[in-house]
């Protein structure tokens, strides 16, 4: 269970975070499996009001990519039919339209198969089973939905602030705190929806520091997840985790702990500011949430326009 991305005191961790096998070996759902039909009847019974909060950013060319990542290309969108007839001579017309972008580009889901450590996916699965016609393995279509009691935890509100600084690697402690201010007790198959308020820095339009820097959940915050049976996390920055990364020997340690030894899925780029000012303002920090993503065959993640409804 080693490998280069993880130094010895990150590698303590994921022994201790690990859950392959816990569900069989040919399992490819990881935490997910928390949830069941109690955990969606709980999303269900969160629902007071019906308001209803989309989550995702706009498909548009003006996405928070910047070329960091080879092909992960903001939205290109192109119209492919403008009010064509649909036979000579007719008033009915048609008009269709195309995207092309990278699936990670935007808000979305990270399937397992999106990160591998020391040749091995999720479970033990090998790695070898993500080729050039994608992920044979672990991908996102093996997702069917993701419906569950959401949970909003706001970093940012419970420590006082409208949004962590760049660097700030949240912890245990950070996690209890926003806990602390929601009143609840999670339960195995939600789902954490986690503020941090660096999407403030892309909505202003600073879309480098949005990129280059951010708080984010540091290798520490994988042992609360582990420990509270999360089936989820999702939040709102570009990288997932903090950036920089805690130590100059671990490069994204936080996605090997939850993607390949925890086996739980990610979410990023999720604008959480609308929801946020909701939650704060009637004190209900939960929701039904439906954030599944799209059937992409063999994908290693899925563009999702999250749910919360309150």
């Amino acid at each position: 269970m080693t490998g280069v991305p993880l130094p010895d005191h990150v590698e303590a961790i994921a022994k201790r975070v690990n859950n392959w096998g816990r569900w069989g070996s040919d399992d490819q759902l990881g935490t997910l499996n928390f949830i069941d039909e109690a955990a969606r009847l709980r999303g269900v019974s969160s629902v007071r009001t019906g308001r209803a909060f989309a989550l995702g950013l706009p498909l548009d060319e003006k996405g928070p990519q910047m070329g960091f990542v080879k092909g992960r290309d903001n939205p290109v969108h192109t119209m492919v039919m403008v009010n064509e007839p649909s036979q000579p001579g007719s008033t009915g017309c048609w008009s269709d339209d195309a995207i092309t972008m990278g699936v990670q580009a935007c808000t979305h889901w990270d399937a397992l198969s999106h990160a591998s450590l020391d040749g091995r996916l999720y479970n033990g699965h090998p790695a070898s089973a993500i080729t050039s016609e994608g992920a044979a393995l672990c991908g996102i279509d093996v997702i069917p939905t993701i419906v569950s009691r959401g949970i909003l935890l706001d970093v940012a509100r419970a420590r006082g602030v409208d949004q962590l600084p760049g660097g700030h690697a949240i912890g245990p402690e950070d996690l209890d705190a926003a806990l602390a201010l929601t009143g609840l007790t999670i339960e195995p198959g939600d789902i954490i929806l986690l503020r941090t308020g660096h999407m403030k820095v892309f909505l202003s339009g600073d879309k480098l520091n949005y990129a280059i820097t951010a708080p984010g959940p540091g290798i520490h915050a994988a042992e609360w997840m582990h420990r509270h049976s999360v089936a989820a996390l999702a939040l709102d920055n570009l990288i997932f985790e903090v950036f920089p990364c805690e130590s100059k020997d671990a490069w994204l340690p936080v996605h090997f702990l939850h993607l390949v030894h925890m086996g739980m899925i990610q979410g990023q780029n999720w604008n959480l500011e609308e929801l946020a000012a909701d939650c704060a303002s009637d004190g209900r920090y939960h929701f039904l949430l439906n954030a599944s993503p799209e059937p992409i065959t063999r994908g290693t993640g899925s563009m999702v326009n999250p749910v919360a409804i309150k």
